[in-house]
């Protein structure tokens, strides 16, 4: 087999790295902020600072932890060892998270703030790496699509058994005691993370290698990523896709308890959801090979925002209805990712070319933290807004809450797509861009050889 194409066991491991993460990522993106408010006590607007505050960290470790897997050299590579070294400790901050020491206010918003700090910074350790093995393991165009497509399937299966296994599961660990119920729900969880992170690492291997890089100027990587305007397209649209994304997924269960008034369909709803974003992530390859990526990710971001503008005028008691919509809105973000992810690892190529200097890791730590940025605005965001909107946690609701909820829930992921069809229009690197692209990489190491 040529070291460009990949054996679908490769694939498929690559792709349980992804899982790993998306049994945390997906939990937290869905459940997080209803388990500060309706769970340990915290209030909607205090939420929305932590979230946003701990962001700040992430302006410090992203690029250290992308400048650092540049510069790391062992035998298993730069990113896999990553893999290995920290699914232990990411597993247990993610049971810390969704623990609940009985602490005074100011003590239970203190932990919080540590344990998701710590949760944030894990998740950059593992991810950076982990993301960067990606664009790593060949420089085929194609294959990168497969690749990606593989791994957002493994990942979207591993959120649809979250969404569908967390309620039970905490209501059957915990027995009446929902706070008990969550922590043994993570410990399970993340015991599973741990073997699919293990996976992973032995069944992937690093093949498009770059120079060994010995100096830490973290100031000359950060100006090398600054030039390539590409980047600065996908990392624009990164944050707002995300933003809008994240505000539905941190919304969905008030969305479906309060606006619903349908508790019993909490866990159905947000896994019909994931099972549209299944189907959107097998559908993205075949429609790609027919079809320039670019064009698909600008048709897809409009359909998304005219979809949720019209979910915004649906009757509440139209529930079909909705899990419809909710369905049709998972297939059509997740046809996105896979997108976006290699529009990610193109821009990699582009800045080797554009600068001499190949920054695999450190561009995605770049992407990573513009990700988490958008998820944490999000969060933020509906925090302020539930909590504008006079939302109570646990109690019954006024219409002006309703309303904040059911806004945040469509009109605002609306607007975010929007903003992102447009951006998209700004990025160049097509296909035949890249084959050219190649093309003069693979000349260039030609001559360097000679």
């Amino acid at each position: 087999m040529s070291d460009n194409k990949l054996s679908v066991k490769e694939k498929i491991g690559y792709g349980m790295g992804d899982a790993a993460s998306n049994i945390i990522f997906q939990t937290v993106m869905t459940f997080l902020a209803f388990f500060y408010t309706d769970i340990f006590g915290i209030s909607a607007a205090a939420v929305g600072t932590l979230f946003l505050s701990v962001r700040l960290l992430d302006a410090i470790t992203d690029p250290l932890m992308g400048s650092l897997a540049d510069r790391t050299q062992t035998r298993w590579g730069k990113y896999r060892p990553y893999l290995l070294w920290l699914c232990v400790p990411y597993a247990l901050i993610c049971v810390l998270t969704f623990t609940t020491p009985d602490f005074s206010e100011s003590g239970k918003l203190i932990y919080a703030f540590i344990t998701y700090g710590l949760l944030m910074v894990m998740y950059t350790a593992i991810n950076i790496p982990y993301c960067a093995l990606g664009g790593v393991l060949t420089n085929d165009a194609d294959e990168r699509i497969s690749i990606q497509s593989y791994r957002f399937a493994l990942a979207t299966i591993a959120g649809i058994l979250v969404m569908a296994l967390t309620l039970p599961l905490v209501e059957y660990f915990g027995n009446g005691d929902k706070a008990l119920g969550y922590q043994i729900t993570m410990i399970v969880m993340s015991i599973v993370g741990i073997a699919l992170f293990l996976i992973c690492f032995a069944t992937t291997k690093e093949r498009v290698a770059s120079p060994v890089r010995e100096d830490t100027f973290l100031k000359a990587d950060i100006k090398m990523l600054f030039r390539n305007d590409q980047w600065l397209v996908i990392a624009l649209v990164t944050f707002v896709v995300m933003f809008a994304v994240i505000i539905r997924a941190t919304v969905s269960l008030y969305y479906v308890n309060y606006v619903l008034e349908r508790e019993d369909l909490a866990t159905v709803f947000v896994t019909v959801g994931m099972v549209g974003m299944l189907g959107g992530t097998l559908t993205t390859k075949f429609v790609t090979d027919r079809f320039c990526k670019i064009k698909v990710y600008r048709v897809v971001t409009l359909l998304i925002a005219i979809i949720c503008t019209g979910f915004y005028f649906l009757p509440p008691g139209m529930v079909i209805a909705a899990f419809l919509l909710h369905f049709v809105l998972g297939f059509l973000q997740q046809m996105t990712t896979p997108i976006v992810w290699v529009m990610m690892t193109d821009t990699v190529d582009y800045g080797e070319l554009k600068t001499g200097t190949r920054l695999t890791a450190f561009t995605f730590s770049g992407s990573l933290f513009v990700l988490k940025l958008g998820m944490s605005v999000a969060g933020a965001v509906a925090g302020w807004i539930l909590a504008f909107y006079g939302y109570q946690g646990g109690q019954e609701q006024t219409s002006e809450s309703l309303d904040g909820i059911n806004l945040l829930f469509t009109l605002v992921p609306a607007l975010g797509s929007l903003v992102a069809f447009f951006l998209v229009g700004f990025y160049r690197l097509n296909r035949k861009k890249m084959q050219q692209i190649q093309q003069q990489l693979t000349a260039k190491k030609g001559e360097v050889s000679a």
